[in-house]
């Protein structure tokens, strides 16, 4: 693999996004009718407000099926604190967050701004060149 091998060059630039607002049960829909784990969640302005996942939302679709309550708006539900890469990032360097953070995916900020998502099989696929 090339040692340039970076993050804009693998990660996925076109997202499914929410936003703070959204009702948390539109957003899980979405999860399961895009097939993904979690998304990032956008402001009026385009900028990253947090990260909602999969497991951020099994508590709240299971009290909604099973007791019938209502559930929210994502803003209630979703991570607040989310731990980015830059689009420059080495993907050796991302490879070595993964093992040490467990996540599934990264947002990906250039000059402060969401530009794409980098995933696990993203930098398997920058790793595949090593074979």
């Amino acid at each position: 693999m090339p040692k340039s091998a970076i993050v804009k060059d693998y990660m996925s630039a076109s997202l499914v996004t929410f936003t703070p607002e959204m009702g948390v049960l539109r957003a899980i829909n979405m999860l399961i009718k895009n097939r993904i784990s979690g998304a990032p969640v956008v402001d009026k302005t385009g900028d990253l407000v947090g990260v909602l996942s999969e497991q951020d939302c099994l508590k709240i679709a299971l009290t909604a099926s099973y007791h019938g309550e209502s559930a929210g708006r994502v803003a209630e539900y979703m991570q607040p604190i989310v731990k980015t890469v830059d689009a420059d990032a080495s993907m050796v360097e991302v490879a070595t967050m993964f093992l040490q953070d467990g996540y599934r995916r990264y947002p990906v900020l250039k000059d402060n701004r969401l530009v794409g998502q980098v995933s696990r099989r993203d930098v398997l696929k920058a790793l595949e060149a090593l074979w």
